[in-house]
């Protein structure tokens, strides 16, 4: 599925394996994983490829993505097997991890919804949904949903993943020179909060159509 925030588009995909890695295996659960990738001509400039394996950032995003998608499954209901997320940056215009987050929940369903109409799983093991965006302080101005000219100037850049319940999965936030107050970090949070629930009501929405359109 093709998510796009702005001008920043990604491209999500999941691939079932029928296995798990060699930590789990034996242990009767499951395992959600993901890559992300930004391609050559994604950004201003060209990127190279990384040909010798994911660097030190795109590490730290795909465990990201990872770790955000597997709070919102049941691993014990998926049994021993894994579900690959692949998220690819066609266009990047800041928030890529972001978008990554909420457009691989929606792949991850999908994906899972197939594994339950084929009877390989008895129910879908879904607990939840899990969305996320970037807020950030601009000019003294809290903005939700940073582009790349914002990000570049933002005094403070924070990413909240949240799922559907308003639960926190997780907060990363900086300050690039001067340190924020306890209060602007309540509001940049409030501010981010109401990003997710408008991200999660629109993911909801894909999948029913989604669903409505393979029933029709």
């Amino acid at each position: 599925m093709l998510i796009e925030v702005g001008a920043t588009r990604v491209i999500c995909t999941a691939t079932v394996q029928e296995s798990v890695p060699p930590f789990l295996r034996g242990q009767g659960r499951g395992w959600v994983t993901a890559e992300y990738a930004m391609l050559p001509r994604s950004a201003a400039e060209r990127i190279e490829r990384e040909r010798r394996g994911p660097g030190g950032r795109t590490h730290e995003i795909q465990r990201l993505i990872g770790r955000s998608l597997r709070a919102a499954i049941d691993l014990a209901a998926l049994g021993e097997r894994s579900v690959l997320i692949d998220c690819d940056v066609l266009q990047a215009d800041g928030g890529t991890r972001t978008a990554a987050i909420t457009g691989g929940y929606v792949a991850l369903v999908l994906a899972l919804e197939r594994l339950r109409a084929a009877g390989q799983v008895p129910r879908l093991p879904i607990t939840g949904s899990v969305a996320a965006v970037s807020a950030g302080i601009v000019d003294g101005r809290v903005l939700l949903d940073l582009d790349y000219e914002e990000d570049r100037r933002a005094e403070v850049d924070l990413n909240l993943v949240m799922t559907g319940k308003g639960r926190l999965v997780e907060i990363q936030g900086t300050a690039e020179g001067k340190p924020f107050t306890p209060a602007q970090l309540e509001r940049l949070l409030a501010v981010a909060g109401e990003g997710v629930r408008t991200l999660t009501a629109l993911q909801a929405s894909v999948l029913r159509q989604t669903r409505a359109e393979a029933d029709g």
